[in-house]
């Protein structure tokens, strides 16, 4: 089994939110009084990740008070597989056994589910995604032996393809919404009471 403190957290917030409307970022977008796209940091701040990395692109939203460290992605119209490829580069510097990738615009995500995706991991060869029962998704626990094949990727599609072949980690569905739109970001207050909430 692969171990937390092995592995590096590659958070991808580099995003162009597109399908949110004109806006420059929905991650700065405010959900429970704090930025949407801090949530998932807080939420795994007391898990013990060899390193922290944030994939950024322009927005501050002061990762780094969290304990990440920040990478500008100076090519995000690349897709976000030139986010990942910067955050596994990281990783194979620091000789990690693993990375675990996660999406800044999941705020409902637990360290409760990943401590379960860690156990599902079975060595150098892991892949590890997340489900909603349906389709697998992020966040995705990928073994050093898949550092070559995330290296590899191009486009838009992120890992999407290789986490089809891996062992999927099912959780309830509304720990797994990813807010790409205004209207799930208000069908997601409204779920949670957020006072922000328009549909209340």
């Amino acid at each position: 089994m692969l171990k937390v403190e092995e592995c590096v957290l590659i958070l991808l917030a580099a995003g162009k939110s597109e399908r949110f409307g004109d806006i420059r970022s929905k991650l700065d977008q405010d959900f429970l009084g704090k930025p949407l796209g801090l949530h998932v940091a807080v939420a795994l701040e007391d898990m013990p990740f060899q390193e922290r990395l944030a994939v950024i692109d322009g927005l501050d939203l002061h990762y780094d008070h969290h304990g990440f460290t920040v990478i500008h992605n100076p090519d995000r119209d690349l897709g976000m597989s030139s986010s990942v490829k910067l955050g596994v580069t990281r990783a194979v510097e620091l000789g990690a056994k693993s990375v675990l990738i996660a999406l800044a615009d999941m705020p409902r995500v637990t360290a409760a589910h990943l401590y379960r995706v860690f156990d599902a991991s079975q060595g150098a060869d892991t892949i590890v995604a997340s489900s909603d029962g349906c389709d697998p998704k992020p966040p995705a626990l990928f073994g050093a032996g898949q550092f070559d094949c995330l290296l590899a990727l191009d486009g838009g599609t992120g890992a999407r393809d290789l986490v089809k072949g891996g062992r999927h980690v099912v959780t309830a569905p509304a720990e797994l919404i990813d807010v790409d739109t205004v209207e799930e970001l208000e069908r997601l207050r409204a779920l949670v009471h957020d006072p922000q909430s328009r549909t209340r």
